[in-house]
């Protein structure tokens, strides 16, 4: 894919606010991603006795879900997430949302960051609900497919 497509798919990431994030022997769960292009990876603020986190810390191959009508966009990211020391980052990243789950705020003691790096994604990108239905109505009437957005696969 290209260039464009990359950079698609880091714009929409940044208006997902929840995927489930599926990592080593667990089941996905639902996560907020915090995508930073610049960093190549995506990030998530969670707790220590997460299972998400026990994962991260052995480094585990990790796959992302993404079923967003906000950032439309759909499909599967694979990759690797381990557990990062950066706290630096951490402070860059929190926010008021993340301390809606920790009682001590970003003081609490639980208070954990993940660090996933994206290795391959496939993505359907949409321009939004409006042209998807407009999309599908114009099919049905004119006999054709719709043109629902763009699919591709992306190798970071």
């Amino acid at each position: 894919m290209t260039a464009t497509f990359t950079d698609t798919f880091w714009s929409n990431m940044n208006k997902i606010h929840v995927v489930l994030l599926g990592a080593g022997d667990g089941a996905p769960v639902p996560m907020s991603p915090l995508a930073r292009k610049e960093d190549g990876a995506i990030w998530f603020i969670t707790s220590a006795d997460h299972d998400s986190f026990k994962a991260a810390k052995a480094v585990a191959d990790a796959d992302i879900y993404l079923c967003d009508s906000a950032g439309h966009m759909y499909g599967t990211v694979k990759g690797r997430l381990s557990a990062s020391q950066d706290d630096d980052k951490l402070d860059e990243l929190w926010s008021p949302m993340a301390a809606a789950w920790f009682e001590n705020g970003r003081e609490d003691d639980s208070v954990r960051l993940m660090k996933y790096i994206p290795r391959e994604a496939e993505i359907w990108a949409t321009d939004g609900t409006a042209k998807y239905l407009f999309e599908t109505i114009k099919a049905n009437v004119t006999d054709s497919k719709p043109d629902t957005g763009t699919y591709g696969m992306i190798h970071f």
